[in-house]
């Protein structure tokens, strides 16, 4: 997998999106992730009457990704800190970080800085989560990879 860290790029697309799809609004969101051939795909989710039927922003790109059969080498997540005040970047849910695991430790995710939550920095999946489950397999070796999961018909 080609190791790419998360850019300025990847979290303006995220951001120019926000800005587009709900101009600013605050608590609104979007997400990017950049795929092994340097395409980004954007997404972001809904607001549906019942919150536990709610989707992340990043999961609708993931989706994107693997209809394309595409690795994803990074993600960010941005959400509307208030009204014209900027965006904060998240770091991925837990969800979201099982759904890019699909796609190996080393995808390269966006975490916020303590102090201002607008600053980020890059991380791997690997850094973010390193006592998920699928450590134990020696030598790092992964359950699954996206194309051995198949449908069921």
């Amino acid at each position: 997998m080609l190791h790419m860290s998360v850019d300025q790029e990847l979290v303006d697309a995220a951001i120019e999106l926000a800005r587009r799809r709900f101009a600013g609004r605050d608590g609104s969101g979007a997400a990017a992730l950049r795929l092994a051939d340097g395409t980004i795909l954007t997404s972001t989710a809904p607001n549906p009457p019942n919150i536990a039927v709610s989707l992340c922003h990043e999961t609708g790109a993931i989706c994107e990704a693997y209809k394309l059969d595409r690795d994803v080498v990074a993600s960010v997540c941005v959400s509307a800190a208030d009204e014209g005040g900027g965006y904060w970047v998240l770091a991925p849910c837990g969800v979201c970080q099982e759904r890019l695991f699909a796609y190996g430790p080393d995808v390269a995710v966006a975490v916020p800085e303590p102090a201002d939550p607008r600053r980020w920095r890059s991380l791997l999946l690997r850094d973010v989560q390193p006592h998920w489950f699928a450590r134990v397999f020696p030598d790092d070796v992964w359950p699954y990879r996206p194309e051995e999961i198949e449908p069921t018909r």
